[in-house]
């Protein structure tokens, strides 16, 4: 039979399962181009204020670093598609990855490849389906974003550039991945392959972005799939040659993975598993050990990024009056994001509820890595004994709320001590910091309730949980932008976070998203007791 016999089947069914989540992913990013458009040329509406900021950009490396060259930022489709080429190209490359774990490993180890094998399917049909259906997410991606760029006012040619430039990101990471899901041993493995991948990545264009033009390290930007999106350059002069460098590892990965899956017995991988031990260790005599077991790697990955990007913020922070230059608009713009008329204080404030959202994207998964334990049948195990279902939620919801803590605290300590080291304010400047981060828990701590709240009300509505964390993301970055009402913004809750550092301080309505954290807390765990399991 041919390996990929079936495909055509398994691709329709593939993207009707994702129709939903890709559409969400579509619209964010279209909606996220046009507003930078319209963001752009409302606060540089000259080209010399546009100029201004491309010289500051330029001047800064840590800026460099974070969001590429600013090469053709004195262009209103450069400095409006600046930050969206490097974290973008992320943003698309997290979506494929994610599509094709889901439809390979993913389904693998849930036992429905097995199922689907058992019929008319060739070997690699469902690899295949997982790759048509990322690279389809991804092209929709990068036409949709194309679109918008042309709706906001720019060059239809080069918009057109920069959303191949995002689908190219986006196909070259699905083909990795599904070379990676034949060499690890499972989902998880996969998953922290991929993040391993795409932080290396990220890492060597911006080593090779911030190095000396006679430095041999700039080649470590031409190198990195996140470097080929940003050297299409569509704003400046435009190299469409570069498009060709993705597409060719992406059909060699692909051939690759196909070529790999021929090799290797169903769930298992080519690497072999690592032998565990023939007895547990004490830490499993509870559900607590084996929550901490599931989570721990998860957890240490995350701490690793929020320390990391705790010293960009910090050593980025003196910098701000700089990039914003001599733009009223945009001073404007910080202070109401920041909440303080300090730019330097607004900038802190509003990197740190950047990192609150992020935070809440990890307790949602710890959240739900209860539901994925259900749906693969592991928790049935664990419930037959002594262990209550409530008993088994709250060891998984303990990582959810302390997790994000641990987080926040991290990325405040490095932010202030790089921050307190470039302006010498010590120990209260690291103590504002930190406050500013730590003040983001409550409105975390909403998001997982949330989810827990799904989980144990609407199961099979979990993925809202998600559509909640999105709307708070778009609201939080869009909503000044775009002129919303404050009833509008109001329905993130990290608007109800005080704007810290800088701005008055009231307890009071981080004691209601405490309260109503709490409140969703105890309705999830009402419905986990009372529904049926699985």
């Amino acid at each position: 039979m041919n390996g990929l016999a079936g495909l055509p089947t398994l691709a329709r069914f593939a993207l009707r399962r994702d129709r939903i989540m890709i559409s969400a992913w579509v619209l964010a990013l279209a909606v996220t181009a046009y507003a930078s458009v319209d963001a752009a040329r409302k606060l540089y509406p000259t080209a010399a204020s546009r100029l201004a900021i491309a010289a500051g950009a330029s001047a800064s490396k840590v800026t460099t670093a974070m969001y590429g060259p600013a090469s053709d930022v004195g262009t209103l489709g450069g400095l409006a598609t600046w930050k969206l080429n490097a974290l973008g190209a992320v943003l698309v490359a997290v979506m494929s990855i994610a599509i094709v774990v889901r439809h390979t490993r993913g389904d693998e180890d849930a036992g429905r490849t097995e199922l689907i094998g058992a019929g008319a399917v060739g070997r690699s049909a469902t690899m295949g389906a997982g790759l048509v259906t990322a690279m389809t997410a991804a092209l929709a991606v990068g036409l949709a974003s194309a679109a918008a760029l042309t709706g906001g006012g720019l060059p239809g040619g080069a918009s057109l550039a920069f959303g191949l430039g995002l689908t190219a990101a986006g196909w070259v990471f699905a083909a990795l991945t599904a070379v990676v899901a034949q060499i690890a041993g499972s989902a998880r493995a996969t998953m922290a392959g991929m993040a391993g991948l795409l932080g290396l990545a990220y890492i060597m264009r911006a080593v090779g972005d911030t190095a000396p033009p006679s430095s041999p390290l700039t080649v470590l930007s031409a190198l990195s799939p996140i470097g080929w999106s940003e050297r299409v350059r569509p704003f400046g002069p435009l190299n469409w040659w570069e498009l060709a460098i993705p597409l060719a590892v992406t059909a060699v990965a692909a051939g690759a993975a196909v070529a790999l899956s021929a090799g290797r017995d169903l769930g298992e991988g080519l690497l072999p598993a690592r032998r565990g031990r023939p007895t547990a260790g004490a830490s499993l005599a509870g559900p607590f050990g084996l929550a901490w077991r599931l989570q721990r790697g998860t957890l240490a990955a995350w701490a690793a990024g929020f320390a990391v990007y705790g010293l960009f913020i910090g050593a980025l922070a003196d910098s701000v009056a700089t990039l914003v230059g001599n733009s009223a608009s945009a001073r404007h713009l910080f202070a109401e994001l920041g909440g303080h008329q300090g730019l330097t204080n607004a900038f802190l404030a509003a990197s740190m509820g950047i990192m609150g959202v992020l935070a809440a994207v990890y307790a949602i998964s710890a959240v739900l890595r209860l539901r994925s334990e259900e749906s693969a049948g592991r928790a049935e195990a664990v419930l037959a004994t002594r262990v209550s279902r409530i008993r088994l939620a709250l060891t998984h919801l303990l990582f959810a709320l302390a997790g994000p803590v641990l987080l926040l605290a991290l990325v405040g300590l490095a932010a202030g001590l790089v921050h307190a080291a470039r302006d010498g304010g010590g120990a209260a400047r690291v103590g504002e910091v930190l406050a500013s981060a730590l003040v983001q828990v409550p409105a975390v701590w909403v998001l997982a309730g949330l989810a827990l709240a799904l989980d144990g009300l609407l199961p099979r509505l979990t993925a809202l949980a998600w559509a909640g964390l999105v709307g708070c993301l778009l609201l939080g970055e869009l909503g000044s932008l775009l002129g919303l009402s404050h009833w509008a913004l109001d329905l993130s809750a990290f608007s109800h976070v005080p704007k810290l550092p800088g701005a008055a301080f009231s307890p009071t309505p981080l004691a209601w998203l405490a309260a109503a954290a709490a409140v969703m807390v105890a309705a999830g765990l009402t419905g986990l007791r009372r529904r049926d399991v699985g």
